[in-house]
């Protein structure tokens, strides 16, 4: 008998704590399959965005404000979704802020992590009117502390290390949405080739799942394995494991019914401003 070709399947995400724990037990062969052999590689989400019209590779991390860019290539997966209930990407200041938030940042230049950024689109859904500079996420903190910008907009670890920094919440639009929505706040999810054969995304879609389900199972083993992802945070495994847990929960195993409409709904809005020219085909692959 004939040994089966083993496939190479390259998956690209971002090099921080909640995504190296879902990817754990896959990158460690505890998730094991006799057709895939898997090859990491870690960029930020704003590379990803900017290289994902590039098709370089297989399974990739995308923001969805940058995904209707790529659904003709790329499809959504069910699972490995970043998702907050009532938390998300913060408006940060050097100075505590008095007035409300909308009038204390119309009109001012605030430092944001990239342009296609979910964190980006929710911040022109909550605010129209402002200026806005690209800044590499894991420095916008370091220049509002030294004052070359008022504003920040913060995503990944920084919403749990501003405050050790001296800096001040202005809006988390996490809870703004939530509010506004009732729903969880979509963030960023996975995609995959669509030119891949179904039966082969449907079981990388279920070995990532997998992958996912293993971490949450295994929190306490798995933490101190990624905790030297979480820059800031690595000397806390209490604080690594709260990240952990803000980004790598039921939604990421799977989106469900409520976080496929928070999805839609972000894209409804989206369209309604402008922000996107049509609304994606959301035919998520499930295993």
């Amino acid at each position: 008998m004939l040994k089966t070709e083993v496939k190479k399947i390259t998956i690209a995400h971002s090099p921080d704590a909640d995504d190296a724990f879902m990817f754990y037990a896959l990158s460690k062969g505890i998730i094991k399959s006799d057709k895939f052999n898997f090859v990491h590689t870690l960029k930020d989400i704003q590379t990803l965005n900017t290289e994902a019209d590039s098709l370089i590779y297989d399974v990739q991390a995308i923001s969805f404000f940058a995904y209707p860019n790529i659904q003709d290539k790329y499809q959504l997966m069910s699972c490995g979704g970043s998702l907050g209930n009532g938390y998300g990407p913060m408006v940060i200041s050097k100075e505590k802020i008095t007035t409300d938030e909308i009038s204390a940042l119309k009109g001012k230049t605030i430092a944001i992590p990239g342009e296609k950024t979910t964190a980006f689109l929710l911040l022109k859904l909550f605010l129209k009117d402002f200026t806005p500079v690209v800044v590499p996420f894991d420095e916008i903190i370091d220049t509002v502390k030294a004052g070359k910008y008022d504003f920040g907009l913060i995503i990944h670890e920084g919403q749990l290390s501003y405050e050790k920094h001296g800096l001040h919440k202005v809006v988390d639009l996490g809870e703004w949405w939530l509010g506004k929505t009732n729903l969880p706040v979509p963030l960023g999810g996975n995609v995959i080739k669509r030119s891949l054969p179904e039966d082969e995304k449907k079981e990388i879609n279920s070995l990532i799942k997998q992958s996912i389900e293993y971490g949450i199972n295994n929190q306490s083993s798995v933490v101190p394995e990624v905790s030297n992802y979480a820059r800031e945070l690595e000397s806390s495994n209490e604080l690594v494991t709260k990240f952990v847990s803000m980004y790598v929960n039921d939604f990421t195993v799977d989106y469900g019914i409520s976080g496929k409409l928070g999805i839609k709904k972000l894209y409804e809005l989206a369209l309604k401003e402008g922000l996107i020219k049509e609304i994606p085909v959301l035919d998520f692959i499930d295993s």
